[in-house]
């Protein structure tokens, strides 16, 4: 029962381009489950156990059926964790277009701030986005979000891509290492803060920290925050804006 290309035969390299024939109910299969269901599960475990421990044992069990029941719904993991991916993309909110106060700048951070929470709040994401080709409906609404945002920048359409990767691979960088960071505290069983100062207690005294432990002490007193999440913040926010000044700059020059 694998999903093929029509013209081809051939298997799709993506559940959105798959061709599967309509679902025929049988008798043995469990009364009320359906794709939206399974999908649901599979974020929640996802959310809960981790990408590693992950497969489609599992979550038959969660459910309460067997793996054959899932399978009559998806026809390979893969399949079943694009779709979990595009589900959590949808959480993303887009901004406002109608919203003509707002400049491509405010819009620019909306996307980038929720891309963030994204990506810390689902920290499995970060490994499936280099894995699939994103062409699910909410990837997409995203991707075009985000290039409307970038057009009206003013860069010219050969910069555009380049704006986009400075701004979104730098979000995926800080928000996979901030998410894997939390999620090791979590497992740990201690607060963000809490680690923190562990690790800064840790280090004191030893001289081959010496340097890094005052430059780390100085930095942190300049930048303000009283917690971790709030120094985040304000070092998310410049350097956002360095992004944004870039992309300003590179405009302006090749207006020159």
């Amino acid at each position: 029962m694998a999903a093929t290309d029509g013209r081809t035969g051939k298997r799709s390299n993506s559940v959105w381009l798959a061709e599967r024939p309509p679902l025929k109910r049988k008798a043995d299969q469990p009364a009320g489950l359906d794709l939206d269901k399974i999908v649901a599960a599979t974020v929640r475990l996802l959310d809960a156990e981790g990408l590693a421990k992950f497969s489609m044992r599992r979550l038959a069990a969660e459910l309460g059926v067997t793996a054959m029941s899932v399978y009559w719904y998806v026809d390979t993991k893969d399949d079943l964790l694009e779709l979990a991916l595009d589900r959590v993309m949808g959480e993303v909110r887009l901004p406002d277009e109608a919203d003509t106060g707002r400049d491509w700048r405010d819009h620019l951070r909306s996307l980038a701030a929720e891309y963030r929470t994204l990506l810390t709040g689902h920290t499995w994401v970060a490994r499936l986005l280099g894995t699939y080709i994103n062409i699910g409906p909410h990837s997409i609404a995203f991707s075009n979000a985000s290039m409307r945002v970038m057009k009206e920048s003013g860069l010219s359409l050969q910069q555009i891509s380049g704006g986009l990767s400075a701004v979104f691979q730098f979000v995926y960088g800080f928000a996979t290492i901030e998410g894997l960071f939390n999620a090791r505290c979590a497992e740990a069983g201690v607060s963000v803060d809490a680690y923190f100062q562990q690790v800064m207690t840790s280090v004191q005294g030893l001289p081959e920290f010496a340097e890094t432990l005052e430059n780390t002490t100085k930095v942190m007193e300049a930048r303000g925050g009283a917690t971790v999440e709030e120094m985040r913040d304000r070092d998310f926010a410049f350097a956002l804006d360095l992004q944004i000044a870039g992309i300003e700059a590179m405009r302006e020059r090749a207006g020159e």
